[in-house]
């Protein structure tokens, strides 16, 4: 019988994509032993304000950053469904995407707290094991019991190196008109120069 194939989900706004989403996907990619990883990002985030740059261009540039890694790709399942974009939806719809694959969908233990009070966990979890990356400074025995408590036999516990960059930071920087390189990949830091001239940031 042929092995499942192994894939996993990194959902998240990408606004814009940097170098430490990338060391989270290379993290979950060597420690779970995929077969293909996909990066979503978010449509209209259900419970937050929207992201600065347009899905269409968060696709563009989560493209760039991946361009060197032929297992890793962009889905734009969020971008195009309309409506909130909730994870239950997406990995519903990813689960049929890929009949008999076993799915990860990779989150920060930070979000693990909140768990139980996302929409519809429960179909989450019946296609989907969660991917949880641990940093340094987390409390490990209680990380250990949150995941026994919200999500009972369906936590992979990730540990991973932490970059102190963000999404935020970055954006920041742009309508300062400080350099983003080398805290997003290079193609990701072209097209940001462009929406920066375009006046799309700053």
């Amino acid at each position: 019988m042929a092995e499942r194939r192994r894939i996993a989900v990194l959902g998240g706004r990408f606004d814009p994509p940097h170098l430490g989403h990338l060391m989270i996907a290379q993290e979950a990619w060597w420690r779970l032993g995929l077969d293909e990883l996909l990066f979503v990002p978010v449509g209209t985030p259900a419970d937050r304000a929207p992201p600065t740059f347009s899905g269409d261009l968060r696709v563009t540039m989560v493209d760039a950053a991946i361009a060197d890694h032929p297992a890793w790709r962009c889905s734009r399942t969020e971008i195009d469904r309309p409506g909130p974009s909730y994870t239950a939806d997406t990995m519903a719809e990813l689960a049929v995407q890929y009949p008999g694959a076993e799915l990860w969908f990779v989150m920060g233990a930070d979000r693990l707290v909140g768990f139980a009070d996302w929409h519809e966990t429960g179909r989450i979890l019946s296609v989907a094991r969660l991917a949880v990356i641990s940093r340094g400074g987390v409390d490990e025995p209680a990380l250990l019991a949150t995941a026994a408590a919200v999500a009972p036999g369906r936590v992979d516990v990730l540990e991973a190196p932490e970059l102190d960059v963000s999404s935020t930071m970055i954006r920041e920087r742009l309508a300062a008109g400080a350099p983003v390189e080398y805290l997003v990949p290079d193609g990701v830091a072209r097209l940001l120069q462009t929406a920066r001239d375009d006046g799309v940031v700053g």
